[in-house]
């Protein structure tokens, strides 16, 4: 068999890089240990929030499915932080598990040269010091150009609930994939340990829901897709508990019997998603802890329980359900549990993410030390993508800081690495204004179209949106209103009214006041979700001109190229700390370079003076 890309793995990361490879023309085959569970959402049901509702889009911009997904499947949407500026706006959706599942399913197998096959990769085929392929627990030998790593937890995943043995799994009843990891590590590319974990699942019918605080979606019409108008499906609510004083009594009483602080578990785990033994030892003083019910599908009654992820034994786990109000006769469908899984640091790897140690191998997701179910998206499809594009004998890409949240991502993990499970959050990216969630199309659909990854249809439909936006803000700059058509709405938002004509692009400026609203007084037809581009680029105009300074500078900085084969070492300008980093990361520009922790301005200056010597 022959193909010119495998995939191993079938999660949110493989998904996403089967869909690129094979919209860049490649001949990819996804090979999973279990079809049925393409596209499975692990832990929480839900996708999109703090900057990880961006990078949806900006996957959906390039061909993804993870938006199209969503969109088929949500259940409860909402628009977070939008009483803030719109570089936090952040689009998050409650999701019908199997619906999810089922939709990438779905989306995946239109792809006509996107094959699938159920087995276990154990290792692969070198020529010439480069991938050729794949050998199967099966004694399958697959044949190809490119293979995209994307297996999770599954490597050496071994789960913890209690001090109970461990049991060997990548997920709850899936085997884990031990062979793979032992031939990647054979060929020298250094592997480390994470943790991570689930909260226990409840049976919503034994929830007194009277004593709980009940969450709605927004109101009125949201797609994270740019192509398309998925309907809807039913909407549920969630709801919102407090896990107060008895329950931080019962954690404390059995922690020594939680596998984290009993010594079964020594990896690191998420900070910014912790267990709730970790929040009662590391907030003491905290009376009391946010839980919310998430419902798990429309055809199930049972929740997910957000906020109290344990690897406690289950007993101790129904006991502390138990004592949250509103769960006092609750039954617990599944307990949750801790993982622990091996990665790869990402130093290890190009910013193509690609491997330095073994070309033609890339790696995504949960195996780069990152966590949730977006940044893995955004690593596979950018894996994916530069797969097929190292088999079509074309330039990789390398997406920059001010160009996608995934470039902020893949950046930081290149070049600076992890030491805990990676998050994305908007405070990581320097030019988030230019990074908005409304305008991931804007920002990504020439690459898409450049590179042929969107059909003419999805090409059609790109094109008419940003001309609509284009058209919206081109009549906010040529439209004035009479104080007749203005001071209603003016009033209304509190502002002082006008007395003479005035362009809606002045207007707009004034607080509570935004273009769609004004275009629909002066008569306009223009669509409010087109609107709202041109709302925020005339509002934050003088902030957009100051990131666009920053981001050409930092851009000038990524072009001066570093020379191939450079002996960092041999650089005695700069210190012992940064001849070790930059020998270690290998930065192609002085850019990258300046990005590496321990190096410092005054390392940066002499090592450009030390290349420009060099090529003088």
């Amino acid at each position: 068999m022959h193909f010119d890309v495998i995939i191993i793995g079938g999660g949110h990361a493989g998904a996403e890089a089967a869909a690129l490879a094979s919209r860049a023309g490649a001949r990819t085959l996804m090979l999973t240990q279990n079809l049925e569970t393409i596209g499975q959402m692990s832990c929480n049901p839900a996708i999109g929030g703090i900057a990880k509702g961006t990078v949806v889009r900006e996957v959906d911009a390039l061909g993804g499915v993870m938006a199209r997904a969503t969109d088929m499947a949500r259940i409860q949407f909402r628009m977070l932080n939008r009483s803030k500026g719109p570089a936090v706006w952040s689009p998050r959706a409650q999701c019908d598990r199997a619906l999810y599942r089922r939709a990438v399913r779905q989306l995946l197998e239109v792809r006509p040269n996107l094959h699938f096959a159920q087995g276990t990769a154990a290792s692969f085929v070198i020529r010439e010091g480069r991938i050729a392929g794949i050998v199967t627990n099966e004694g399958l030998t697959i044949e190809a150009r490119a293979v995209v790593l994307t297996a999770g937890t599954f490597l050496r995943g071994a789960i913890h609930v209690g001090l109970d043995p461990q049991v060997p799994a990548g997920r709850a009843g899936e085997a884990p994939s031990v062979e793979v990891s032992e031939a990647i590590a054979a060929h020298g590319i250094t592997r480390e340990r994470f943790k991570t974990g689930t909260p226990p699942r409840i049976d919503g019918r034994t929830v007194r829901f009277d004593g709980l605080t009940r969450q709605d979606g927004d109101v009125g019409t949201y797609w994270f897709s740019h192509f398309g108008r998925a309907v809807h499906p039913e909407q549920l609510p969630c709801y919102l508990a407090w896990a107060g004083a008895e329950v931080k009594e019962i954690i404390q009483r059995h922690l020594r019997e939680s596998a984290l602080y009993g010594g079964a578990i020594s990896s690191r785990g998420p900070r910014y998603c912790p267990s709730v033994e970790d929040k009662i030892v590391r907030f003491p003083e905290a009376a009391r802890h946010q839980v919310f019910l998430e419902p798990e599908g429309l055809g199930t009654d049972e929740l997910y329980v957000n906020g109290l992820s344990t690897s406690l034994p289950a007993e101790v786990q129904l006991a502390f359900l138990r004592a949250v109000p509103g769960l006092e006769a609750v039954e617990m469908t599944r307990p949750g549990y801790a993982i622990e899984y091996d990665y790869f640091p990402p130093t290890q790897l190009h910013p193509t993410l690609e491997s330095r140690a073994l070309p033609g191998l890339f790696f995504a997701g949960q195996v780069n030390g990152t966590t949730g179910y977006e940044e893995a998206a955004g690593q596979g499809a950018l894996a994916g993508l530069n797969a097929a594009l190292l088999v079509r004998g074309e330039e990789q890409v390398v997406l920059s800081r001010d160009q996608a949240m995934v470039g902020v991502m893949v950046d930081d993990l290149v070049h600076r690495g992890v030491d805990e499970p990676y998050r994305l959050f908007t405070s990581r990216a320097e030019f988030r204004i230019l990074l908005r969630q409304d305008n991931a199309l804007r920002r990504l659909f020439p690459l898409a179209s450049r590179l042929g990854l969107l059909d003419e249809a999805e090409v059609r439909s790109a094109e008419a949106r940003l001309e609509a936006e284009d058209d919206a803000y081109r009549a906010a700059e040529g439209t004035a209103l009479s104080p007749e058509q203005a001071n209603p709405l003016l009033e209304s938002a509190g502002g002082t009214p006008i007395s003479e004509p005035m362009r809606i692009r002045e207007l707009c400026r004034r607080p509570g006041v935004g273009v769609g609203a004004l275009l629909a007084v002066s008569g306009s037809e223009s669509d409010p979700e087109h609107a709202e581009w041109a709302d925020i680029e005339i509002k934050y105009e003088g902030y957009l001109a100051k990131e666009r300074s920053a981001a050409a500078r930092l851009s000038e900085l990524d072009e001066l190229r570093l020379p191939d084969g450079i002996e960092y070492h041999a650089i005695s300008t700069i210190s012992w700390e940064a001849r070790e980093k930059l020998a270690a990361t290998k930065p192609i520009s002085i850019g990258q370079a300046g990005r590496i922790p321990g190096v410092s301005p005054a390392d940066l200056q002499n090592l450009a003076f030390a290349v420009l010597r060099q090529r003088t």
